[in-house]
């Protein structure tokens, strides 16, 4: 973002807040409101709340009607370390270099890059998380408390989250930062744990996910365990959401939710797909925001940071920040706000690598697949080894034409891929090669090029993209994939000369 609009929106942004938080802007001895973000695994728009008929999550529905729920809500890259990062430092994963998952020794180019836990401890915050971090380094996010730092992928410990949180809400005396990083709805899918969901549910309660297409037996039963996490998520957060009330603190807390991205199925998770990048947003604050909205405007998990050090009161560096306050979206003034919305994608650990680039407007995505002579190894992983938990290669000749040049794509992208969401959300359609579609075709590759220039992305060289490619590859020189440690990885050495 050039300084001068930096400075356009940074006062836009203060005006918005003067109207929507009087008593926060005001100087000198007003108290900083406390801050619930959390951040749930590996799930799309499969809320009631959301229009998903097939699912009660009442918890989640009563956020939503006492806040703000966004429709256009996205998170910067499909992968659980590059969209935390950037929900902690309000930057792309090319700006922050958490370019893919930290369990594969990717990390941030910086420990001292300014972020959640550093602004706001400096403002007197007490900051908690409970769950994982999963960005490197993690010494760069000084949470004061901590608890349950692993995946905890069996999901057996949703009550103990829920109890913890509500020890370490009354135990703060000061503003509080605190972060829930829950489990579900991550794999291996759990029908029930706990006792929770009380119900669960089937392959005939189900419909396959809409970014899936393809219908079998199989997709159904896996979708129908998905859907029990999601059923076990909502009760998590309504426990967290009554620990907040118990304490006494709920009317001075902003509450955020959100997915760090979209589900673990063909054409979502480890994709640049509105599969992978679309999720639910969810913001409440008694008193200071709208209750029962629906914004449509297109917003960015990289705007959470933003939002936060607003309304705390906080003044960062805009440099330093990619994303913007979602203040003036709240205002009683009419505010301007972004027309286009990018994402990317890089890799998950290296057998994922299929970088790219996206970028959406009101109606229209483009996405730029970075190496089409590749084959997206994403597919296989999906339609090969993952089965029989959706449905087979073979199984797939039997869908629609559609559905089965859609796969193709999946398979064998082309360099550009173009795409109607306002007719095809899910993108099956590509009309990159449609002449009807030339105006947006040529905008988004212009803007897209633009935006690339404007954040500096490494990979619009193809010098650049060329040696990560080279050193990606090498982890699988032998045949088999050999892991490389924190440290190993060499791109931060090279992006940027």
């Amino acid at each position: 973002m050039s300084g001068t609009r930096r400075q356009f929106m940074k006062s836009v942004m203060g005006t918005a807040l003067a109207l929507v938080f009087p008593r926060l802007s005001d100087a000198g001895g007003q108290k900083r409101p406390n801050i619930l973000l959390m951040v749930a695994e590996d799930h799309g728009r499969q809320l009631s709340c959301y229009g998903d008929t097939h699912i009660a999550t009442p918890n989640l529905d009563a956020l939503a009607q006492s806040g703000v729920r966004f429709e256009n809500s996205y998170v910067t890259q499909a992968g659980c370390s590059p969209s935390r990062a950037s929900i902690l430092t309000g930057q792309y994963p090319h700006t922050n270099g958490q370019i893919g998952l930290a369990t594969h020794g990717l990390r941030m180019y910086k420990d001292e890059v300014p972020n959640l836990t550093t602004y706001l401890k400096t403002a007197g915050y007490r900051t908690g998380i409970i769950g994982k971090i999963h960005v490197n380094p993690e010494s760069a996010f000084a949470f004061d408390f901590k608890a349950f730092p692993k995946s905890n992928f069996d999901k057996r410990s949703v009550k103990k989250f829920a109890r913890t949180a509500g020890e370490f809400f009354r135990a703060s005396s000061s503003p509080f930062l605190m972060w829930i990083s829950f489990p579900d709805a991550h794999r291996p899918f759990h029908d029930q744990q706990e006792g929770i969901p009380a119900r669960v549910m089937g392959p005939d309660d189900v419909e396959t996910l809409p970014m899936v297409g393809v219908t079998t037996q199989q997709t159904l039963q896996t979708t129908a365990h998905y859907y029990n996490c999601m059923q076990r998520l909502d009760v998590a957060v309504g426990m967290v959401l009554q620990e907040l009330t118990d304490s006494g603190k709920a009317d001075d807390t902003l509450v955020i939710y959100l997915s760090d991205h979209g589900p673990d199925f063909p054409r979502g998770k480890k994709t640049i797909r509105e599969g992978g990048s679309r999720v639910p947003m969810i913001m409440s604050f008694k008193g200071h925001l709208p209750q029962g909205k629906v914004e449509t405007r297109l917003v960015s998990s990289l705007d959470i940071l933003p939002t936060i050090l607003e309304v705390a009161g906080i003044k960062p560096r805009q440099s330093d920040l990619d994303g913007r306050s979602l203040m003036p979206l709240f205002g009683n003034r009419p505010a301007p706000w972004r027309e286009y919305l990018y994402t990317e994608y890089a890799l998950h650990w290296p057998e994922t690598y299929y970088p790219g680039r996206a970028v959406r407007d009101g109606r229209f995505k483009l996405v730029h697949n970075l190496l089409p002579a590749r084959e997206n190894p994403v597919y296989d992983i999906y339609l090969v080894r993952q089965t029989p938990e959706t449905f087979t290669p073979e199984e797939l000749k039997d869908a629609p034409e559609h559905l089965r040049k859609a796969y193709e794509i999946f398979r064998h992208p082309p360099e550009f891929e173009l795409y109607d969401l306002q007719n095809d959300p899910w993108e099956f359609h590509n009309l990159a090669e449609d002449s009807r579609y030339a105006e947006p075709l040529a905008r988004l590759k212009k803007r897209l090029a633009e935006w690339q220039e404007e954040t500096n992305d490494p990979l619009r060289y193809k010098r650049v993209l060329d040696k990560l490619t080279a050193e990606n590859d090498s982890t699988m020189a032998t045949g088999k994939y050999v892991k490389k440690k924190l440290g190993e990885w060499k791109y931060p050495e090279y992006f940027f000369k």
